[in-house]
């Protein structure tokens, strides 16, 4: 007699049953019902199957390209709103003049320029001597090497040459050579001197050229903000798309980024072709930009990294988890960049947090000590304990969670730092901070916020010291007050 092992008998039976649900009249799926004849499906069908398939895809690639059109949109910012054409640096100094970017901190003083090095050839960046940090960014925002206190320099300053994909390599005395992987690129640093007439007088003997110059290298333009409007928040509509097609007008494209390509290729996303998208592929790719809005929102702020949390049973988060090469053991960090490039420009060796009395710490928070979203229209207190861990200073400032910039009141600066001269402490040396749409009675460290509006703070250590990286010294949570 023939035993038939029943683990096998009940596979079989379950592998008819899927064939048959495959060849069923009609099929329950979460888009709805979709209509088969003999397992092929009806025109319908196909239609309804290939327009989840591409929204699905684009949804991906919209936190796929966060890093690269978050580039391109602080690049427009530059040319149409500023005047700055690539080369010339613009100079951000207060909160007015970084209303527009994502998450910058009110403290320091920015300086921001871009170039094309297909258009333009190789970048010669002097880095001058001095209390400055910075770096130069690929169109994936990805660092190719710190400058400043942070760099190879080390703050004693250097001249930096930067490199197109694929060039010869080449190393002229006196240079610290770079290769790029992109032809577009942006330079970024900011001035950390606590004097501000110091901190931009160094920043503005940076000096940048094309090494085709160098022999009679022109003088920089340096353009202040001054006050402009403008806003760098990558776009939630049809112009993502076009921002990125036209930022891989002319670029390499890896072997990372071949599969999304493809993936978007039937919405008419063809590297190097132009993009005129029909009606159905630019509806698809409108609602995929709003849904892939919310999709990195989430990611932003109510994360689900195992790593994210900086201290047990409290609510502070890092916020920059994204490695410089953006890749992680065995994957790319799509979720962990999504995260931070939603919420900020700009990456470095010097903006992670792990260096020892240089560079800065971005720890962040959406929720108050009892795990609850932070709103504009209540009242909080964070105290911040003796002793911080900071060799330079520390701050803190507030972000409006859906433009990602500071919060702006009729009080002025959404942002407080231990620079600050009047900043008053208690007795301890602990300092008390307070949030909320009226400032409280008695409260002087005081930061204003808009009711109806959600925010969320940075707070950023400069210098971090040893009791910061072994948790000897922790942050406390943000504390809502009833009234």
């Amino acid at each position: 007699m023939i035993k038939i092992n029943p683990y096998l008998a009940g596979a079989a039976i379950l592998v008819g049953l899927s064939a048959l649900s495959a060849r069923a009249d009609s099929v329950k799926t979460r888009i709805g019902d979709l209509s088969f004849d003999v397992g092929y499906p009806s025109s319908k069908t196909a239609e309804r199957l290939y327009d989840e398939m591409d929204f699905q895809r684009a949804t991906q690639g919209y936190l796929w390209a966060l890093p690269a059109v978050g580039f391109h949109a602080l690049h427009l910012a530059h040319l149409n709103s500023f005047g700055a054409p690539d080369g010339s640096v613009v100079l951000y100094q207060n909160l007015d003049d970084k209303a527009g970017m994502l998450t910058p901190n009110i403290t320091t003083l920015y300086a921001f320029s871009f170039w094309d090095l297909a258009a333009s050839g190789p970048l010669v960046i002097e880095v001058p001597a001095g209390m400055t940090a910075g770096g130069v960014l690929d169109i994936w925002q990805r660092p190719m090497t710190d400058m400043g206190q942070t760099g190879p320099d080390q703050g004693q300053g250097a001249k930096y040459l930067i490199l197109p994909p694929g060039a010869q390599d080449i190393n002229p005395e006196g240079f610290i050579v770079v290769h790029s992987p992109t032809n577009q690129i942006w330079f970024g640093s900011r001035g950390l001197d606590p004097d501000k007439a110091v901190a931009e007088a160094t920043i503005r003997k940076h000096r940048l050229y094309a090494w085709a110059n160098r022999d009679a290298p022109p003088e920089t333009a340096f353009i202040p903000v001054a006050g402009r409007k403008w806003q760098s928040a990558q776009p939630t509509d049809i112009k993502y798309w076009q921002y990125l097609s036209d930022l891989f007008a002319n670029e390499p494209i890896e072997d990372r980024d071949r599969m999304m390509f493809a993936m978007l290729r039937p919405l008419g996303l063809v590297p190097g072709q132009p993009f005129a998208p029909d009606e159905r592929q630019s509806a698809i790719l409108t609602e995929a930009a709003q849904m892939g809005d919310l999709m990195a929102r989430t990611i932003a702020y109510d994360k689900r990294f195992t790593d994210g949390t900086v201290y047990d049973g409290k609510h502070w988060e890092y916020a920059n988890l994204v490695e410089l090469d953006q890749e992680a053991s065995g994957y790319t960090q799509l979720d962990e960049r999504g995260s931070w490039f939603y919420e900020a420009i700009g990456n470095s060796a010097g903006m992670q947090g792990r260096i020892l009395g240089f560079g800065q710490v971005y720890l962040e928070t959406s929720k108050d000590s009892a795990g609850n979203w932070l709103d504009g229209g209540k009242t909080y207190r964070m105290r911040v304990e003796p002793s911080p861990p900071v060799r330079q200073f520390w701050s803190v400032t507030l972000y409006d969670n859906l433009s990602r910039g500071p919060v702006i009141t009729t009080a002025g600066s959404a942002d407080l730092s231990s620079r600050k001269p009047d900043l008053v402490t208690n007795a301890d040396g602990s300092v008390d901070v307070f949030f909320g749409p009226e400032k409280p009675e008695g409260a002087t460290n005081f930061i204003q916020t808009n009711p109806g509006q959600g925010w969320f703070p940075y707070f950023r250590f400069y210098g971090p010291t040893e009791a910061y990286f072994d948790k000897s010294w922790q942050l406390n949570d943000i504390e809502e007050l009833v009234r």
